[in-house]
């Protein structure tokens, strides 16, 4: 009777759980976050945002740059004739499109690089105004290449002078006047994220804030203020591919 309470001691006293950082790292848990970092690979996603610039000002630089803009209906029927629209084809049809498809790629790695930081009230603003541009680029394009892809697909007759200025003018309003107002408004978004979170450097938040106005006043007077996206979205681009490539070095040092 004597010993039964050091019999039961052992039983009574709790049993702790090992804690998460006091499990030691094993080959295994190392080569599942290995596989982790390279899945995310934010490195070679924030080459979207270069590809956006490039193919963003060369699509809108083709589709506003050639003779079909100031042409009469029998400088039209010439210009189908010869096969000169082709510049219309490759801008609306190929270049604007994946120019918005980087766009969203590139909106996925900003939201990668903020991770938990991630306001929800300004990321709501940010990703619906990302996703309106992108929207507003393809119907402009579409409008913008409409009369030559029914020419040179449906077997249509080449437009008329007064046909054309209608589709740039609809074209013209849904980039210039809506469009940009979407960027202008992605801009400030994020420019707001960047400071709260302290994601980038200031000076891109900034700069957001700075562009963003000027394509919301500047865009009626000068309308290829526009470029100002691209442009702004190149240099974020630059800092997190030059972030992650660092981050890749330290990594691979740290494994060596």
């Amino acid at each position: 009777m004597d010993r039964a309470p050091h019999a039961l001691a052992p039983s009574a006293a709790p049993s702790v759980a090992p804690s998460p950082e006091r499990v030691p790292s094993t080959p295994g848990t190392l080569l599942v976050q290995e596989a982790r970092g390279r899945i995310r690979a934010p490195w070679a996603a924030g080459f979207a945002g270069l590809l956006f610039a490039i193919l963003f000002t060369a699509a809108l630089w083709l589709i506003r740059s050639g003779p079909w803009n100031a042409a009469t209906d029998a400088g039209l029927a010439a210009i189908y004739a010869q096969n000169q629209e082709w510049p219309l084809l490759i801008g609306g049809l190929y270049l604007a499109p994946f120019a918005g498809i980087m766009f969203l790629w590139f909106i996925a790695v900003v939201r990668d690089q903020i991770g938990e930081r991630e306001d929800q009230f300004f990321a709501t603003v940010f990703l619906g105004s990302g996703l309106i541009f992108v929207g507003t680029l393809f119907a402009a394009a579409a409008l913008a290449v409409a009369p030559t892809v029914g020419v040179r697909y449906l077997d249509q007759g080449p437009p008329t002078a007064d046909y054309l200025e209608s589709v740039r003018s609809f074209a013209y309003t849904l980039l210039f006047a809506y469009a940009t107002r979407a960027a202008a408004v992605f801009m400030f978004a994020t420019a707001t994220i960047t400071l709260r979170s302290r994601t980038f450097p200031r000076a891109i938040a900034w700069s957001g804030y700075v562009l963003g106005l000027a394509l919301l006043l500047v865009v009626s007077f000068f309308d290829w203020i526009i470029l100002a996206l691209p442009a702004w979205v190149a240099v974020l681009s630059l800092v997190i591919l030059r972030r992650e490539r660092a981050a890749r070095r330290h990594v691979e040092g740290s494994s060596a």
